[in-house]
């Protein structure tokens, strides 16, 4: 049983607006709740409307702000840069009326965990002197790079003569290795904006929270933590409990999806042998070329081993013609699936993954050995990590052209589920799984962690 506070403080939890932080913070409020919070989880009302979180059986409530996009999210706009005027602009005015609402209420809001990808959320907690969370929903590897970036100590624009990038905590980095807002100059500048601005007010929180779990990244977590002026603690990992420490009574999903789940999947992969499938997936927001559509097809064809890849709707279209008939049961192409579910059994063999976050820490908590192609973001980052310092997988190398070759991606494929190298990488993933169970466990440094935060809260608004 997990351990109840005295006092049921109310905490309003702010998600970023995307499938990628929904999850861990929705997983992360499962678990204050069971600490014996009373947590609110507010997402825009287009979210509220397509995710029905209302529907849920849940010790979670559910409440709403608005983007300024009630009626189409992000696409009412099509512009990342005035999606983001409009959603502070906006998501500011409705989050003070909420915060008033709750305030004549029996469950006054005394606390705010804001996704950082948000910091205006805490000019508005301050305003009514209520206590403000930071959530960093990426790895610390990653939120390390971008306070370097933001406080100048990592000059920018890199050069090759800057080879390797040394930061503190961090293995020996090549340019590749970096996040692609940094290593592609002039990419995505709202969004680079965005994660550097993660920092801007970050010496005014009370706690800033990091969804990974300490034995994974502690020298970086050891050297970011001596720059932040406030408490860095890792909580992670906030997948379903079910697959971690089993404490949250009937957690086994992460509830909330953007898109229509597939559950043929599971009664495919029923008659697979153990270790013998591939899972690919590069979740919601990658964007393949019909030439890596392509190829990707080819190398997958080529391993001979089974396969099961998720492909959007929205991409269908670019999967070669007939290609699917021409594989019968050899794979199943799915539009989206409930990953942890397949992660967890036995019949996948690796994963081959875009690496973001999310998706690497399932792999990580499930055993499964990973083949890696980042496409933008965070995911270069990963994907390092993957390879290089948890040793749980390969990166697949990319032409001048940008395309991996179907051939790469087979002999990637054949390097994590054959040989020597399968044994020694799988043998990694299991070793990183027994540790993030361990994390989360009583007494483990994650569940240490949010104790302490608790308490403090506890302390702080009685």
């Amino acid at each position: 049983m997990e351990k109840k506070a005295n006092k049921r403080v109310h905490v309003l939890v702010i998600p970023y607006p995307s499938q990628g932080h929904i999850n861990p913070m929705l997983q992360f409020s499962k678990r204050l709740s069971s600490k014996g919070l009373k947590a609110t989880f507010a997402t825009t009302v287009f979210i509220s409307e397509t995710m029905k979180p209302e529907l849920l059986n849940s010790d979670i409530d559910f409440d709403t702000i608005s983007d300024g996009c009630d009626e189409g999210g992000f696409l009412e706009v099509g512009s990342v840069d005035d999606y983001l005027v409009r959603l502070q602009t906006v998501g500011s005015k409705t989050l003070t009326e909420l915060i008033i609402k709750h305030k004549n209420s029996p469950h006054p809001i005394d606390c705010i965990l804001y996704d950082a990808f948000l910091p205006w959320v805490l000019d508005v907690a301050q305003q009514f002197g209520i206590v403000g969370i930071a959530f960093f929903t990426q790895a610390c590897a990653v939120d390390y790079i971008y306070y370097c970036a933001h406080n100048g100590l990592l000059s920018l624009p890199i050069s090759s003569s800057m080879m390797p990038i040394v930061i503190p905590g961090l293995p020996l980095l090549d340019l590749r290795d970096m996040p692609s807002f940094i290593y592609v100059k002039g990419s995505y500048p709202s969004y680079f904006e965005l994660v550097l601005n993660q920092f801007s007010n970050i010496d005014k929180v009370d706690f800033i929270l990091v969804n990974s779990f300490y034995k994974l990244e502690q020298e970086v977590v050891d050297s970011m933590s001596k720059v932040m002026t406030q408490p860095l603690l890792t909580i992670g990992p906030t997948i379903p409990s079910m697959y971690l420490d089993k404490r949250l009574e009937n957690d086994k999903d992460y509830d909330l999806n953007l898109f229509k789940l597939d559950s043929t999947s599971t009664c495919w992969l029923t008659n697979k042998p153990p270790c013998s499938v591939v899972y690919v997936s590069f979740g919601s927001m990658a964007n393949l070329t019909i030439d890596q559509m392509k190829e990707l097809a080819r190398g997958l064809k080529q391993t001979g081993f089974h396969f099961l890849w998720v492909v959007r709707s929205s991409e269908l279209p670019k999967v070669p013609h007939g290609f699917i008939e021409e594989m019968g049961d050899k794979a199943l192409i799915v539009t989206w699936i409930p990953q942890t579910e397949v992660l967890a059994n036995e019949a996948i063999g690796c994963f081959f993954t875009h690496c973001g976050w999310n998706s690497t820490i399932e792999a990580l908590c499930l055993g499964v050995p990973m083949v890696a192609m980042p496409q933008w973001t965070d995911q270069t980052t990963d994907a390092k990590l993957v390879e290089d310092v948890w040793k749980v997988g390969v990166r697949v190398n990319v032409r001048e052209d940008g395309i991996v070759s179907g051939d790469e991606i087979e002999r990637c494929i054949r390097q994590v589920m054959e040989g020597e190298q399968g044994i020694e990488t799988k043998r990694n993933a299991m070793k990183w799984k027994e540790l993030a169970v361990e994390a989360v466990c009583e007494g483990g440094s994650s569940d240490k962690n949010i104790d302490e935060m608790v308490s403090k809260i506890l302390a702080r608004c009685k």
